[in-house]
């Protein structure tokens, strides 16, 4: 182990996530003040994100969540926060390989008295791979509970393997919200700048933020083993494929190749493949 103890990474072999105090708070309030900054900066942008489909249960309710992907892009403190070593020793353990590869990276807000729920879903649907190496890594910028808007998860459902997606909307996915309701679910409570990491196949999802005046920011990274390979071509990502630690000699150098290899696989993702 380079970060985990014995006991941390037990807990998440059986339960298919940790909760980890990684940040300084010197790192946290640098990330909380560029995250406010992105949003605010793209606020005339059409960033809404509320889960589509016909999981929900009250349709009366105003559901909004603000979203944006890549926020690397946007911010040199998100990007040094891929490379955390501190980080990727935690997600070494875990995923027991040296070679750690970026998938994407996204940034949600969900706002007080309307912040959208998630239903009960797993990652893997999204994009699946081989070996299901993927995990996330789920900063919460923002202290969260059930009342803000939390996170919670079913213990120990990466075991299950990948379950029936019955979304009838094609970008989006859940499962079955009577099998897997999120009354049975177990609620995360997270201090400001706590880091869960959990596997893609983890089932899991988030309240309504029923808080009259607790924003629930948090930053989210997908990252994936160097030796899987993808089931689809599914999700495609600013810097996706970029190594994070270790190494990966499997991206074909010839340019002309490359390029001819992307624009399939953008076609492939876009007709839904």
């Amino acid at each position: 182990m380079k970060f985990l103890t014995t006991e941390q990474k037990k807990f998440y072999d059986d339960n298919g996530y940790v909760v980890l105090d990684i940040l300084t708070d010197e790192e946290k309030s640098e990330l909380s003040e560029d995250f406010d900054q992105i949003f605010q900066a793209k606020d005339g942008a059409n960033l809404e994100a509320t889960w589509q489909g016909n999981w929900k249960t009250d349709e009366e309710k105003k559901n909004e969540v603000k979203s944006i992907h890549g926020l690397q892009m946007y911010s040199a403190a998100f990007t040094r926060l891929l490379l955390n070593e501190k980080l990727l020793d935690a997600c070494e353990d875990i995923m027991e390989t040296p070679n750690i590869l970026l998938h994407h990276t996204k940034a949600h807000s969900k706002p007080p008295n309307t912040g959208s729920p998630f239903p009960m879903h797993q990652d893997y649907h999204y994009f699946p791979f081989k070996n299901d190496s993927m995990i996330a890594v789920f900063i919460s910028l923002d202290a969260s509970d059930p009342g803000n808007g939390g996170l919670c998860v079913y213990p120990g459902s990466h075991k299950l393997g990948p379950q029936e997606d019955v979304s009838n909307v094609t970008s989006y996915h859940y499962l079955n919200q009577e099998k897997f309701p999120i009354e049975k679910a177990t609620p995360l409570t997270l201090k400001k700048g706590q880091i869960v990491v959990f596997s893609y196949l983890l089932i899991h999802g988030s309240y309504y933020n029923t808080s009259s005046d607790r924003v629930r920011r948090m930053h989210l990274i997908q990252l994936m083993s160097g030796e899987d390979v993808p089931l689809a071509m599914m999700h495609l990502s600013d810097c996706q494929g970029m190594v994070l630690r270790g190494r990966c000699f499997t991206r074909e150098a010839d340019i002309k190749k490359r390029h001819r290899k992307f624009m399939e696989e953008q076609i492939a993702a876009q007709s839904g493949m």
